[in-house]
C-alpha cells in the first residue's frame, strides 16, 4: 500500500512518536509511507525514520495547509491515510472528499473526550461539534482503548462497528535492550533505598503533586526515594512542595530521559498518578521492565491495562487525588519485592509492535471492521460541513 500519515506538526508529543513508530513499521514491511505534515519543523523532525518520506505542506497554521494536502491526495492517490489529534483528523477527511479519491480515511482517537464543563471558550466546543459531524465520514476510526471507544461511541454518537480500538505500539522490540542500558547514578545502586518511579510531562493532568504528597507518607514509614522522569510547567510547583513536606533530600525531577526504560528496569515500584489518561504508555512500559505498578482509576485506559496484563498481585488500581491510598498500595508492592522477586513477570503483548502494526494495517486496507457508513450518506454530510 501507498500510505500517507498525516500530523499538524512533528512536536515531541506521545502521538507525534506512535505515528513515526508506526510509519517506520510499515515501511520495514514494504509498503511506501508518506509523513505529510501541515507545518514545517518541531523537534522529532530529525527523527523520521530512513524509508519514511517527509511532505511538509508549508502552513503556519494546519487549517491553512487544507488546500495543500487536497493536492497531495489528489496527486499522490494514497491507498489510505492515517491521521492523528482531532484538527488533524478533520482536515483529514474534507482533503480526501475534496480530492475526490478513493483512498480511505483512518482517524485515530488517542485520549478520553474532555468533560463540556471542562472546555473552556469557544473553539474546543467549535472543534467538538465538527468531530460529531466529521468523524462519521472517515472509513474507520481507531481508538487507543476500550475505554476511549466507549467515549467516542457515547460521546460523539459513533457507531460501534465503525471504531476499533487498537492500542499502541508500546512495547517496542528494542526495549529490552535498552532496558538493560547501564545507569551510573548511585540511587539506584545495589544496597540503596528502593526508589519509586514516576514519568511523564510535568503538567496537571499528570498529578505529580498527590504521588509527592503519598512519598511522603511512604517515607515517613521506610526508607524510600522518588524520582519523576519529565519535564513540564509544573517543576517549580513540585519542587516547592517536596521541599514544603519535608522529603526533598529523597526526591528528585532529572528532566527528560531518552531512555526511561533502564530506570523502570531499576525501580521498585511505578505509580502512574494521571486524572485522566488515553493509554498509559509509561505505565505499560513499567510493566514490560518488569516492575510492580500502581494507577489510578481515571476516566482512559489505566483500569483496563492492569486488569487485563499485570501480574497477580503486582497491579493495584487506587482512587484518583488519594495520597494515603497511593502510599498504602505502594508500601504493600515495596514489602512484596522485599521477599520476593524484584522483577514480576506482565502479559504486555497485546501492547507489542507486532500486534499493533499488524491491527493498523488490516484497518488501512479495510479488513477487520464493520461495513463503514453508506458513502452516499458520507458524501452529503461532507458536502453540508466542508469549509467553502
Amino acid at each position: 500500500m501507498n500510505i500517507a500519515l498525516f500530523l499538524p506538526r512533528l512536536d515531541d508529543g506521545g502521538a507525534e512518536r506512535v505515528m513515526l513508530q508506526l510509519g517506520a513499521a510499515f515501511s520495514a514491511r514494504g509498503h511506501a509511507v508518506d509523513l505529510v505534515v501541515a507545518i514545517p519543523g518541531g523537534p522529532l523532525e530529525p527523527r523520521v525514520p530512513r524509508g519514511v518520506r517527509l511532505v511538509d505542506l508549508g502552513a503556519r497554521r494546519s487549517i491553512q495547509a487544507l488546500p495543500a494536502l487536497v493536492s497531495h491526495v489528489r496527486r499522490e492517490r494514497p491507498y489510505a491515510i492515517l491521521s492523528t489529534l482531532e484538527h488533524a483528523n478533520i482536515l483529514s477527511v474534507w482533503a480526501v472528499k475534496l480530492a475526490r479519491t478513493p483512498t480511505r480515511t483512518v482517524l485515530r482517537e488517542a485520549s478520553v473526550l474532555l468533560p463540556r464543563d471542562q472546555m473552556r471558550g469557544l473553539r474546543p466546543h467549535v472543534q467538538r461539534a465538527l468531530m460529531r459531524r466529521v468523524y462519521p465520514m472517515a472509513s474507520a476510526v481507531v481508538a487507543v482503548s476500550k475505554s476511549v471507544e466507549d467515549d467516542l461511541v457515547t460521546g460523539l454518537g459513533l457507531r460501534r462497528g465503525h471504531v476499533r480500538t487498537i492500542y499502541n505500539p508500546v512495547v517496542e522490540s528494542g526495549l529490552e535492550a535498552k532496558a538493560n542500558e547501564p545507569l551510573d547514578d548511585p540511587w539506584f545502586a545495589p544496597g540503596a533505598p528502593p526508589v519509586i518511579l514516576g514519568v511523564g510531562r510535568l503538567s496537571p493532568e499528570k498529578d505529580f503533586a498527590t504521588l509527592i504528597r503519598a512519598f511522603a507518607e511512604v517515607r515517613a514509614k521506610r526508607p524510600a526515594r522518588l524520582v519523576i522522569l519529565g519535564e513540564g510547567k509544573e517543576r517549580g510547583a513540585l519542587e516547592a512542595l517536596a521541599k514544603e513536606l519535608g522529603v526533598a533530600g529523597d526526591v528528585r525531577l532529572p528532566g527528560y530521559d531518552v531512555n526511561p526504560f533502564r530506570y523502570m528496569r531499576r525501580a521498585r515500584v511505578f505509580v502512574l498518578s494521571s486524572l485522566y489518561e488515553g493509554l498509559p504508555g509509561a505505565l505499560i512500559q513499567a510493566m514490560a521492565c518488569g516492575c510492580r505498578v500502581v494507577g489510578t482509576d481515571c476516566p482512559g485506559g489505566v483500569r483496563e491495562t492492569i486488569e487485563l496484563a499485570a501480574a497477580p498481585g503486582a497491579g493495584v488500581i487506587v482512587p484518583m487525588r488519594s495520597a494515603p491510598k497511593i502510599a498504602a498500595a505502594v508500601l504493600q508492592l515495596l514489602e512484596d519485592a522485599d521477599r520476593g522477586p524484584e522483577r514480576v513477570a506482565h502479559r504486555v503483548e497485546p501492547f507489542s509492535e507486532r500486534a499493533s502494526v499488524d491491527a493498523y494495517l488490516d484497518v488501512l486496507r479495510g479488513g477487520a471492521e464493520a461495513r463503514a457508513p453508506d458513502a452516499s450518506a458520507r458524501t452529503a454530510a461532507f458536502e453540508k460541513n466542508a469549509p467553502t
